[in-house]
């Protein structure tokens, strides 16, 4: 049976969107370890500036990845989450991370 090939590489296409770029996938395991807060996020991902995380976590929240939940204050509490949604990529990160250690050890023999 033939594959559709230009499905696959739209859905291809839209997983890249989802998930691609350099800060997604640290933000998305920075909370799914642990880290809620802003501030915190910020510090786990070494490189990341400010305006990138929190432009970053502004889309990842259009696409259901995350969500925002705001406590009154004062002070105002902000948090964010991983939705039910985003973990249901989780295999395929632990995939991924499994599969850049093998990489790096392959290039690091060759």
């Amino acid at each position: 049976m033939k594959r559709n090939q230009p499905e696959e590489l739209q859905a291809l296409q839209d997983t890249i969107y989802v998930i691609g770029g350099k800060w997604k996938l640290p933000i998305i395991n920075s909370i799914c370890n642990g880290n809620k807060r802003f501030r915190e996020i910020e510090r786990s991902i070494p490189g990341i500036t400010t305006r990138m995380l929190s432009r970053e976590l502004k889309e990842m929240e259009m696409n259901k990845l995350i969500k925002r939940t705001v406590y009154a204050g004062p002070p105002v509490l902000v948090e964010y989450e991983s939705t039910e949604y985003c973990k249901s990529f989780g295999k395929i990160i632990l995939a991924m991370i499994q599969w850049g250690k093998e990489h790096r050890k392959y290039i690091k023999s060759a």
